[in-house]
């Protein structure tokens, strides 16, 4: 379904629902949070119109700037420096002789000290040369080649502070991916992966999304493995994943996770560990319905699911019921990760004598944090963002509404990076170096 299509879909369906509404004493929580969205929202337009607009002003007053640092004078200072001693008696000698008028006193193309001051036509000229962009730009390397930009303005951190409901523990973007088996650059199928991965990038809990990639400075990325290699589906799909890296960033990212890897053995020689592969990214929240913690998304990229992500079990939009698992508690063998956590006191104690307790987005900070994952189905993002009764007392969105709009902010921003590139723009790499993001196999 194309991305345009998925938000008429939602418009056609918020319409149908305001017209076979009950009477407004019977409305209930989740219809007005989605009439209030109705009412207050903006256009995709005229919020890329916005945008557009402090661009250009911004771009605008920075050659303004730049163009009135430098003065006349310095300029004349700078060509009396650069003139040698008998050039200037020269000068002087003409100026008493009346043999020059004061035009003729300005050599434009005379050769001082082996440079031509043909160079400082005129103040104009020397702007455009002298503004460039500094080094550091993410877009350019020091080289002038052009890389993607990693380091973006896209996150707008306190544009919802106040309106966000409290049930929405953490929210961001997020990618999945996976990898072959060793030597498989290709796979045919899901027996194919080695393992599937996801990728969770916190956003500031009042943050709205605009235009450019994710900032890619940020420390407190997750990399979360799922070893069963698809995702659970179902109610009866309940299996473990953990958290394989913590608090790092995507440049560490890219070095310790999305490249491939060589190596040698003595029996087989050289063996290679394929590049990670994209197979679909969106924006997720973290949510609490009381006495559980889920895992909400809504999938941006592909615009239309294909035959990869299905089998992956990737959903247009889905939840799942996460619990964390208690380290001093016994456990499966073939489920051990062998190291501990390393929880703090804090957490440790709020444990108690449990084995799981409902998932805290503070776990997610700890390497070997191990979780259970339990499957939704079709209905499980309704029942993730269940409005809280303490947000409606607050008038504040309904939780499923706040995700509605980060992901048509995430809609605007992939469409504006060249839809699919927005992954390795995000993550600042070059798409042609990586598998790119696939619906078939």
């Amino acid at each position: 379904m194309a991305a345009g299509t998925r938000r008429s879909a939602r418009l056609s369906s918020s319409q149908q629902s305001q017209d076979s509404s009950p009477p407004a004493s019977q409305t209930s929580p989740a219809a007005a949070g989605k009439k209030r969205k109705a009412e207050t929202g903006s256009s995709p337009s005229a919020k890329r119109g916005k945008k557009e607009a402090k661009q250009q002003k911004t771009i605008e007053e920075a050659m303004d700037l730049d163009k009135a640092e430098p003065s006349s004078a310095k300029a004349e200072e700078n060509e009396g420096e650069e003139e040698s001693k008998p050039q200037q008696d020269a000068k002087k000698t003409e100026k008493e002789n009346g043999a020059t008028n004061e035009k003729q006193v300005e050599p434009r193309h005379e050769e001082t000290n082996g440079h031509s001051l043909e160079q400082k036509e005129t103040e104009d000229d020397k702007q455009e040369e002298e503004f460039k962009e500094p080094e550091d730009t993410p877009t350019e390397s020091k080289k002038g080649e052009n890389l993607p930009a990693a380091d973006g303005d896209a996150v707008n951190e306190s544009a919802r502070d106040g309106d966000v409901p409290s049930s929405i523990l953490e929210k961001g973007v997020m990618y999945f991916f996976y990898r072959g088996r060793v030597n498989i650059d290709s796979p045919d199928s899901v027996t194919d992966i080695q393992r599937s991965f996801i990728v969770l990038r916190p956003l500031p809990h009042g943050a709205k999304l605009g235009d450019g990639p994710i900032g890619s400075s940020s420390k407190d990325c997750r990399l979360i493995a799922i070893p069963k290699k698809t995702l659970p589906t179902s109610g009866k799909d309940r299996w473990t994943a953990f958290v394989e890296t913590a608090n790092t960033s995507f440049p560490e990212l890219k070095e310790s996770f999305l490249k491939e890897d060589k190596y040698t053995t003595q029996t087989q020689g050289t063996q290679k560990t394929p590049a990670a592969t994209p197979a679909a990214e969106g924006i997720y929240a973290i949510t609490s319905t009381g006495r559980e913690s889920h895992l909400a998304y809504i999938i941006t990229l592909p615009s239309e699911l294909g035959e990869i992500q299905q089998d992956l079990g990737i959903r247009q939009q889905g939840s799942f019921i996460l619990s964390t698992k208690n380290p001093k508690a016994p456990g499966p063998a073939n489920a051990d990760l062998g190291r501990d956590p390393g929880y703090s006191q804090e957490i440790q104690d709020e444990f108690r004598n449990l084995r799981w307790m409902p998932l805290q987005p503070k776990h997610l900070n700890y390497e070997a944090c191990q979780f259970l994952m339990i499957g939704e189905g079709e209905q499980g993002l309704d029942k993730a963002t269940e409005p809280q009764e303490k947000d409606i007392k607050k008038d504040k969105s309904a939780p499923k509404d706040e995700m509605e709009k980060l992901e048509e902010e995430d809609e605007i921003r992939v469409q504006h990076l060249n839809g699919e590139d927005a992954v390795f723009k995000d993550l600042g790499v070059d798409s042609k170096s990586y598998p790119g993001l696939q619906t078939t196999w």
